[in-house]
């Protein structure tokens, strides 16, 4: 098998970013398109302004509008279903999300822990953990661990701003 051939910049984040040379290539993958995904997102949907509120008003839209589709968004649920709560307890990994108020805490613990099952709020719930996800990469939270364990995460991140942009964006 080939060896990909690495950027300037990837190499130089192996030679001095903590533990970036540690990660294998699909975390390096999962976190690049998680990057230029929720850029997308951001210039197509929150019309190049994300915040927690923005996003709120963006999904009461659609819930207004009945064209949400929460069921198509049922495998990426059960994921953070399954990493936040266990043994009807929140995980240990929950409080990293770093859940603001603003970011509707109350309700994203209330989807989790299954006790909340609207269409809307399993929506905004999903999209406050993709929020959350960004605010801890981009603001340099994840480097705390190096950034380790979180391919999955933002694999499922993914899927969800892909399908988010498939249906309410305007791409060609």
């Amino acid at each position: 098998m080939e060896e990909r051939a690495k950027s300037a910049s990837e190499a130089w984040l192996e030679a001095r970013a903590p533990g970036f040379q540690d990660l294998p290539d699909e975390d390096r993958r999962a976190i690049f398109d998680f990057a230029f995904l929720w850029s997308l997102f951001e210039a197509e949907i929150m019309e190049a302004n994300a915040r927690a509120d923005r996003i709120t008003e963006k999904v009461d839209a659609w819930a207004a509008g009945d064209i949400m589709g929460a069921d198509l968004y049922d495998a990426e649920l059960a994921y953070f279903r399954d990493r936040y709560f266990a043994d009807d307890e929140l995980t240990y990994h929950y409080p990293f999300l770093n859940l603001r108020k603003s970011d509707h805490s109350d309700l994203v613990e209330a989807v989790i822990r299954g006790a909340n099952n609207d269409p809307r709020d399993r929506i905004l719930a999903l999209l406050m953990i993709v929020w959350r996800l960004r605010n801890n990469l981009f603001h340099g939270a994840k480097w705390a661990y190096q950034i380790k364990g979180q391919r999955e995460n933002f694999t499922q991140a993914n899927a969800v701003l892909m399908r988010v942009l498939e249906r309410h964006g305007q791409l060609a």
